[in-house]
């Protein structure tokens, strides 16, 4: 297993490359957005199936959008984030375009993971997605990655902290015949009160 220091993946990341590092519920497969498209020939995952953009500071995430977020969005920030909610929230611009071809949306998330948290405060926002191939089950450790994909560079140190090794919850505001709201479109880890499910 190759695993490098930080300062080592940001410069792989720079050059369009992916890697991989713990999160605190399952392993991120990342690479700068606009080489988001890398991503799913790795994988080989359909096109039409997002990439969720991660990053350590609100602001980085809620700019990427282009356009402002829906009302209601800062209650759940601050019951989600960081930890285990990715939030689907409308968008419009490059980097959406890059991790959601044709769509109108982005999903956001902040890991609760100092190792992910110190990476991507150098890095700047990644564009990630679980790390296995597309139908196969998620890695769940860096041994479980090296035999998938053994190229891969991982985050050091080894081992990992080790995380829920269940996905995000995923909420997302949908405009339906009965105006807007808040939608769970996938309850994982985190336990959000009040939502449709």
């Amino acid at each position: 297993m190759a695993s490098y220091p930080s300062e080592a993946l940001v410069a792989i990341l720079e050059a369009g490359n992916p890697v991989a590092f713990p999160t605190d519920t399952l392993p991120a497969l990342a690479i700068k957005p606009q080489y988001a498209q890398r991503l799913w020939q790795l994988k080989q995952r359909p096109a039409h199936k997002p990439l969720i953009l991660m990053a350590a500071e609100v602001d980085q995430l809620i700019a990427a959008l282009m356009i402002p977020p829906p009302p209601g969005w800062q209650p759940l920030v601050d019951q989600g984030w960081p930890g285990a909610l990715t939030l689907v929230l409308p968008a419009a611009g490059p980097v959406q375009e890059a991790l959601n071809p044709g769509g109108g949306s982005l999903g956001l998330r902040i890991p609760a993971c100092p190792m992910a948290l110190q990476l991507l405060r150098s890095t700047g926002p990644l564009a990630t997605t679980s790390v296995n191939r597309s139908g196969q089950p998620a890695c769940t450790s860096p041994e479980e990655i090296a035999k998938q994909f053994p190229e891969l560079p991982l985050l050091a140190p080894l081992p990992w902290p080790t995380g829920s090794g269940k996905a995000s919850t995923v909420v997302a505001w949908r405009q339906g015949e009965n105006g807007t709201c808040w939608q769970i479109l996938r309850q994982g880890s985190l336990q959000m009160n009040g939502l449709e499910k």
